[in-house]
């Protein structure tokens, strides 16, 4: 169930259903169907048993693995040293980092603890104001594209697979994390969850223009 108000900000209840009952066995097979993957992208809507073993597998494999910490678990930390690149939200990140965010000093210490933790890099989405990216010591803010927010649902998913695709593709991280502030800030002016997320050729005219 997604509610939206006035200014295009979203609540969201969950009702796991299937995802409750999504099985390590079940991800081995779907590695197994696609031998050339480069990425995994993944997160916390499943059980952390599967979450754990999609790492494990994907590591093991060579896979670049990237964790979306949502919603935000504090018992993921035990994965981290799996982890190259995870992006939570201002709020998933203070959760996880013991941290508040306030601003980008703030949100650069709370990435720097999350790398304290183990993993390697650290994307830190905020919003309208694009993310912060903590990789191999180097501290960056990316902005966003300034747009009209009609609905925020989803904008944090169309930035992780346009995060994944950017990295699949070859891009370094900071390409990467632009295009994806694109792809977002494309996604909040439309309404709906699939039906708002940009195809790649809106995404790179975007970037162009």
């Amino acid at each position: 169930m997604i509610t939206v108000d006035d200014t295009g900000e979203n609540s969201i209840v969950v009702a796991p259903g299937a995802n409750a009952h999504l099985q390590p066995q079940d991800v081995a097979l779907a590695f197994d169907r696609h031998p050339d993957a480069k990425v995994m992208l993944i997160q916390l809507e499943i059980p952390m048993e599967t979450v754990r073993s999609a790492a494990q597998y994907a590591r093991d494999k060579g896979l670049l693995v990237i964790l979306n910490p949502a919603p935000a678990n504090g018992s993921v930390a035990d994965i981290f040293h799996l982890i190259d690149v995870i992006t939570p939200n201002e709020n998933e990140a203070e959760m996880l980092s013991g941290i508040r965010i306030k601003d980008l000093p703030s949100a650069r210490r709370a990435a720097e603890r999350l790398q304290q933790l183990g993993v390697k890099s650290v994307i830190i989405t905020l919003g309208k104001q694009g993310a912060a990216v903590l990789h191999e010591g180097k501290f960056r803010h990316i902005p966003a594209p300034v747009v009209d927010t009609v609905d925020s649902t989803a904008a944090g998913d169309v930035f992780n697979g346009a995060l994944a695709t950017g990295l699949a593709d070859g891009r370094t991280i900071e390409e990467a994390v632009a295009f994806a502030c694109n792809a977002a800030a494309i996604a909040v002016t439309r309404l709906g969850a699939q039906s708002s997320i940009p195809y790649r050729n809106e995404v790179l005219f975007n970037i162009l223009n």
